[in-house]
This record gives structure tokens, C-alpha cells and sequence, in this order.
């Protein structure tokens, strides 16, 4: 896991303030500092499931970039599928989940790795889970681009996570304010 407060710098990024919906974003985090974490996590996670074919559940819409390049750096084989659920709203999360597509795969016996982009309250996560345990699947982690941890308020055990950061509102690699930013190749903070 990489310190976000050790690998700032946001001279190695592309643009200097965003602004979207009228807010306004400064640099964060850089794509080569996402490139080394998520490398760094499909490693370990490569090394972990040696000789196993896991089925990796990404939550869309958030974890489609970070499960992209996660995936391209695994060397074992696996399986790829995806799940939609909601519980953003704005800058906040509304503490509702709402699935919205499912999984419709038998995961009965699989090792299951759900990929999200943030795990902040812990709320997503939270409902899912119990979900995908009920299924039967020999085991199920979580493996989270970021991870707030002064916003956790559902205790949710992550042993993949490629960088803790901040309680701030980011916006890129995936994350978005409104549906705007998740084409950004660099992470931005709210100001």
C-alpha cells in the first residue's frame, strides 16, 4: 500500500486546477503514481492466487479503470465480470446501495475478488457482500484502488488496497462528481 502523503506531486501532472459542475479540482495524484500502486496490487494478488482461477466482480461504474489496468498486470488466469451498484449522490454518499446489475454467474466454490474503486463508509460493501456469501463461493476479498478510512462506518475487512488516502472527494481514473471525470488519467481533490 503506498502513502498518498509519500508519493504527491503534483508537478508531474498534465493540467493544474479542473474545474467541473463549478467546482473546483487541484492535482493529487499522478497516472504513473496510480500505474505503481496498481501494479504493485496485481502483484501481489498474481502471488496470491498462483495456481487458482479466480473470478474477479468489478463495480462499475467507478472500478472500470482501475480493474483494467489491475487486470492487465495479473499473470494468472481468471475470469471477468461486472456488477453495477449506486450510492453516490453529488459529493456524498446517500447510504443506500441499489443494485442495479447483478451477477448471474454461479460463484458456488469460486474465489471471488471484488474490485472496487474507493472504499470509503464501507456502506457499498457493506450490502454486498452478504450478498455474494450467500452464494456459496469458497472465499471473497476485496481489492480497492482507494481506501479512507476516517470514513468508514461499516467495519469491512480489505486486504487488497493499493493506496490509503485522505477523507477528500477525488475525482478521475474512473471516479467521477456527477457523472463528469472518469476519463481523467490523474486523480484530482476538491479545493
Amino acid at each position: 500500500m503506498i502513502s498518498f502523503a509519500a508519493q504527491f506531486s503534483p508537478r508531474r501532472m498534465g493540467h493544474s486546477h479542473i474545474t467541473i459542475h463549478n467546482k473546483a479540482f487541484r492535482p493529487y495524484l499522478s497516472a504513473a503514481q496510480l500505474d505503481e500502486a496498481v501494479t504493485g496490487l496485481a502483484a501481489r494478488l498474481s502471488a496470491d492466487y498462483a495456481g487458482r482461477q479466480p473470478l474477479f466482480v468489478v463495480v462499475l461504474t467507478g472500478g472500470f479503470m482501475f480493474a483494467s489496468d489491475l487486470l492487465k498486470h495479473f499473470t494468472g488466469l481468471c475470469e471477468i465480470v461486472f456488477i453495477r451498484v449506486a450510492s453516490y449522490e453529488g459529493t456524498g454518499s446517500t447510504g443506500v446501495v441499489q443494485e442495479i446489475l447483478g451477477l448471474r454467474e454461479d460463484v458456488q466454490g469460486r474465489h471471488l475478488i471484488v474490485i472496487e474503486d474507493i472504499v470509503d463508509t464501507g456502506t457499498t460493501m457493506h450490502h454486498l457482500l452478504p450478498t455474494l456469501l450467500a452464494k456459496g463461493p469458497a472465499s471473497v476479498e476485496i481489492a480497492t484502488l482507494f481506501f479512507k478510512p476516517e470514513s468508514l462506518k461499516h467495519e469491512v475487512d480489505l486486504r487488497y488496497v493499493a493506496m490509503e488516502i485522505p477523507n477528500d472527494f477525488v475525482v478521475g481514473y474512473g471516479l467521477d462528481y456527477d457523472g463528469l471525470g472518469r476519463n481523467l488519467p490523474d486523480v484530482y481533490v476538491a479545493v
